[in-house]
């Protein structure tokens, strides 16, 4: 490649880099006033293109004729995703701020679902191609190259937005008490400033700049409904880069992920996604807090400490195993379909237990959990077709290959904490995800890994059987484990690391060790799925897979033990329930995980403890 052709790359980046640094500029800002982590500014990213893209195409053609026009209808859409924002402040994240910050993650995830399918139904499911932006649809040459006049305008905005937010947030009287809520919201309401007016106001700018960065996508690629996910993924990598909070920090980081990303465009094609995550990953190990991050402030933390067994009692916990043994055979007394759908609640109780085996002793937050699951199943499936070995040796593959990157991983994961740690663990979900797509001599691609023949029609139902132990096991053991000295070390490491530290307590080596252990049991729960699904396709360690560990313990309990098998049969079967009759079902599960997440935190289970001591206390006869 020329010198031309470089430095057009290189513009390239550059200009995505603003649209990154719109989206990252007004996540960091809300996270540094409200402390929520929204997963959901995709969404408004996603709505400020549709309904822009709706005007100057389908509703007010005339206006995509005309500059002014054309530029009301991105303000517009701007304007329409800050008060969307607005009425997300007051009904949901204002209910979430003292929440633990996965908590929040899962909350605005839900509100994702949600706001997707009520886009898909008012916008429809198509992408619209809007005009290019009159006055600037040429191109400025660049020696045999030609770079478009439009991402050159895109790219100039960046600095200038960045200088407009410097001026607002040091030269204005808004601006200074913002701050000072990033600093310290109770010391501000002490002083008679009320700090709600502030977080609403920010929330409403920070969405308002996530829908203007996605109008300004409009010349250059159509609005579709895909863009939420695809663009808040990379954003995240942008923020944590650059370290939570840091509005200068996500504009280093954005020119340093938007130049990689145009780089490896050109230069490794096939690892694009990879170097990306990679790069996030290098800084975080690096400097734990991001480019221009602190630690200045403590995440929120549960209040449930201790991981409970309840129900107390061998009649208790009996109870639960019959109810539990019961509801499986009535599931495989259903047909195929019953079958199936038992299975995989079985497979995702088992990949929730890794993940809560980790959250709720070890106090290590994930979102990038599907990683281990995807190279379980991964390794179980070419352990087969490449070596021709049968299912328990396919299993052992499956699990060796998810324990021998969490050796290496863990190392370097449990040097970080909180939503850092969970941003980490996602760089590794994507690179295992973008190494699955895009490998496609090993693992097929898209196309994934089919014909597995690990097991016979004929001895399904054994299998069933060997799956319904396995689960019972992992239940057991993790029971053991709370109950021991070292699930007591595990969660005062968890609660007061540096409490245990000064007791003696390895505090380093037990998260390392709890990290290595959830990861091979994932890589089973990975390796059990295509035993039973009979392929294997990159899905397995998408965003999706992650969330879905996560709703299974967060829906059951995190720290109640039977919290996965609840949680799990809470999200597979009534996901598959609401499917069936249901265009807009994701829509309805995005409300229902919003409605646990405000009203019960703790999980189902969790509520229905607390209810059932507050019944006994009131049974009590005073004294």
């Amino acid at each position: 490649m020329g010198f031309d052709g470089l430095a057009l790359q290189l513009l390239n980046g550059l200009s995505h880099a603003t649209t990154l640094f719109l989206m990252a500029s007004g996540l960091t800002l809300i996270f540094g006033v409200t402390r929520i982590v929204n997963f959901a500014h995709g969404s408004f990213f996603m709505l400020g293109a549709l309904w822009s893209a709706h005007a100057v195409t389908l509703w007010w053609p005339t206006w995509g004729e005309s500059a002014w026009g054309y530029a009301a209808a991105m303000l517009l859409g701007a304007v329409l995703a800050a008060l969307l924002g607005a009425v997300t402040e007051v009904l949901l994240l204002r209910r979430m701020r003292q929440a633990p910050q996965l908590y929040q993650l899962v909350a605005t995830f839900g509100l994702t679902l949600a706001l997707h399918d009520a886009m898909r139904w008012y916008f429809g499911p198509e992408e619209v191609f809007a005009p290019r932006f009159p006055g600037l649809k040429g191109a400025v040459e660049l020696g045999e190259a030609y770079f478009p006049t439009w991402q050159l305008f895109t790219l100039a905005l960046g600095p200038l937005v960045w200088w407009g937010l410097h001026l607002l947030l040091t030269r204005t009287l808004w601006g200074q008490r913002v701050k000072a809520a990033t600093q310290d919201r109770d010391m501000l309401a002490a002083l008679g400033v009320n700090p709600a007016p502030l977080m609403l106001g920010v929330v409403m700018l920070g969405c308002g700049l996530a829908g203007l960065a996605g109008a300004l996508q409009l010349p250059r690629e159509p609005a579709n409904l895909q863009m939420d996910v695809n663009v808040v993924v990379e954003t995240f990598v942008v923020v944590v880069t650059g370290g939570l909070g840091s509005i200068g920090g996500a504009l280093a980081a954005a020119v340093l992920i938007g130049v990689i990303h145009a780089v490896g465009l050109s230069f490794f094609p096939q690892a694009t996604l990879v170097l990306v995550f990679l790069t996030m990953a290098v800084v975080l190990v690096w400097r734990p807090h991001g480019l221009a991050g602190a630690a200045a402030h403590e995440e929120q933390r549960e209040s449930v400490p201790v991981f409970s067994l309840w129900p107390a009692g061998p009649f208790g916990r009996s109870v639960f195993v019959a109810t539990f043994m019961g509801l499986t055979l009535l599931a495989w007394g259903q047909g195929d379909y019953g079958r199936s759908l038992a299975e995989d609640v079985m497979v995702m109780m088992l990949f929730g237990l890794s993940l809560q085996w980790m959250m709720a002793l070890g106090g290590l937050v994930s979102f990038g959990h599907a990683a281990f699951f995807a190279l379980g199943a991964y390794g179980a499936a070419l352990a087969h077709l490449y070596g021709g070995v049968g299912v328990w040796l396919a299993l052992t593959a499956g699990m060796a290959l998810a324990l021998g990157v969490a050796l290496v991983f863990g190392a370097l994961a449990v040097r970080s904490s909180g939503v850092y740690l969970a941003m980490l663990s996602l760089a590794l979900a994507q690179m295992v995800w973008a190494g699955a797509t895009q490998w496609v001599g090993l693992t097929g691609g898209d196309n994934g890994l089919i014909g597995l023949r690990l097991i016979s029609a004929e001895s399904r139902p054994l299998w069933d059987a060997v799956l319904c132990a396995l689960s019972l096991l992992a239940l057991v053991a993790m029971a053991r484990v709370a109950r021991s000295s070292r699930g007591a070390a595990l969660q005062a490491s968890r609660d007061a690391p540096w409490r245990a530290a000064a007791s003696g307590l390895p505090v380093q080596a037990l998260r390392y060790q709890v990290f290595v252990g959830s990861a091979t049991l994932a890589g089973l729960a990975g390796g059990l799925w295509a035993v039973f699904k009979g392929a294997v396709f990159p899905s397995v360690a998408s965003v999706a897979m992650s969330v879905d560990a996560l709703l299974v313990i967060l829906l059951g309990g995190v720290h109640q033990l039977w919290g996965a098998a609840v949680g799990s049969a809470l999200l597979v079967w009534g996901g598959a329930q609401l499917g069936q009759g249901l265009d807009y079902w994701r829509g309805i599960l995005g409300l229902v995980i919003m409605v646990v997440m405000v009203l019960a935190p703790s999980g189902v289970l969790g509520a229905w403890h607390r209810l059932n001591r507050r019944a006994q206390s009131h049974d009590r006869p005073a004294v």
